[in-house]
């Protein structure tokens, strides 16, 4: 039975995030410790203790989830003798969730992913003025179908605008990117075609879509100088949903990561292609976990990320 391991994106933060591992075991302690340190910022104090709105900011959400995502993985390995190198056959992670698959199968070291990160999450709110750009989610929508309508929306009193299908999750759930007067029109489209809800999602800018060029840019120019080594396990990339473990085309995929389509539906789709069978989503909530059941029923799908979990997991190995 082959195993992969799969890492959450924005949106599973929550306050008290990754307190219980940090009660349980030194290593979590040290892993948080270790991204305190790179950021200068008492991040771990953020996710133990909250407030959601700071936390749920960007430029904390994604080194906070990629901290508790790398904890729960040190923690298999030192409690458990886990060795993801001979245990685990694919990794993948969901936008952001690609620098914690990375970091766990040793990519990156900690201290450059926490800092790619806090980078990644400024550049992305900086690339557009608030207010100018949305996203939205259609649920009960197709990829295909989701695209035909960001081409009709697209067109408006103001002509062209961005639009693009930013997330296809699978199971009906489709995510749009683009200028908000766009957007909106698209909710209308969508509601019109008979989709079966469309709605506006409370984000701080468009990611995955054109508008997220600059930042774009500020990413291949650090990509450039951060060390990187062969990841351990080969990772899934987002914007191809084919595996790839040559680290200048992993930097090369990054880069068209902060503008292009997530296809987690195809990834997941590979990940069965290539014998996966069971499936660990690592780090906070259980966004994906609930996905793979929709994406992957005939494959075993569990979470990974209390205390609890780990030891549930390691019982079942």
């Amino acid at each position: 039975m082959s195993l992969a391991f799969v890492f959450p994106g924005q949106g599973s933060q929550a306050p008290g995030m990754g307190r219980d591992l940090a009660d349980a075991f030194p290593i979590a302690r040290e892993t948080f410790q270790e991204v305190d340190d790179a950021l200068g910022q008492k991040l771990s104090r953020l996710m133990f203790e909250g407030p959601g709105e700071e936390l749920t900011l960007t430029a904390n959400a994604q080194p906070a989830l990629m901290a508790v995502s790398v904890a729960i993985c040190r923690v298999l390995g030192k409690e458990g003798g886990f060795d993801m190198s001979r245990q685990v056959a694919l990794v993948a992670g969901h936008s952001l969730g690609e620098y914690s698959a990375l970091t766990a199968a040793g990519s990156f070291d900690l201290a450059t992913a926490a800092r790619l990160l806090r980078l990644r999450g400024d550049s992305m709110q900086a690339a557009v003025p608030p207010g100018e750009g949305a996203m939205a989610a259609l649920l009960g929508a197709e990829a295909e179908q989701a695209a035909a309508i960001c081409a009709e929306a697209a067109q408006g009193p103001e002509g062209h605008q961005v639009l693009e299908v930013a997330n296809d999750n699978g199971g009906g759930q489709v995510v749009i990117s683009g200028a908000k007067a766009a957007v909106e029109r698209a909710v209308e489209v969508a509601k019109a075609a008979g989709i079966k809800r469309a709605m506006i999602l409370p984000v701080s800018a468009p990611f995955h879509c054109a508008m997220m060029e600059p930042a774009a840019r500020v990413m291949e120019e650090a990509l450039a100088k951060a060390a990187m080594a062969h990841p351990a396990v080969p990772v899934v990339a987002n914007v191809t949903a084919a595996p790839v473990s040559d680290p200048d085309v992993i930097r090369g995929l990054l880069v068209r990561q902060v503008t292009g389509t997530v296809r987690w539906r195809e990834c997941v789709a590979a990940m069965v292609a290539a014998g996966c069978t069971r499936f660990a989503e690592v780090g906070a909530g259980r966004v994906l976990t609930g996905l793979m059941k929709r994406n992957a029923p005939e494959a075993a799908a569990l979470a990974i990320n209390n205390p609890a979990d780990i030891e549930a997991f390691l019982k079942s190995l």
